[in-house]
């Protein structure tokens, strides 16, 4: 682990105290938890905001083959 230090409110460090106490956890540890949760949550919206952008992406292409005709083909070929 790399150690880091930061800045916080009376009211986060508070909170953090108590948070602290009511669970067992150390400051570093729910500190470390937030950072993860975090993480999770931009690197979802990421995901989504690529998708969102992919979305439609070969819509007005002319040069590819007809895919509902393909897939009637494989699915003939599973029957």
């Amino acid at each position: 682990m790399i150690r880091t230090q930061i800045y916080l409110t009376e009211e986060e460090k508070s909170a953090l105290n108590s948070l602290s106490a009511s669970s067992g956890k150390s400051l570093s540890r729910l500190i470390r938890e937030a950072v993860d949760n975090l993480i999770v949550r931009y690197s979802r919206n990421r995901h989504s905001q690529v998708l969102d952008r992919a979305a439609g992406m070969w819509k007005d292409r002319e040069d590819l083959p007809d895919f509902a005709e393909l897939r009637k083909d494989w699915d003939r070929g599973h029957a």
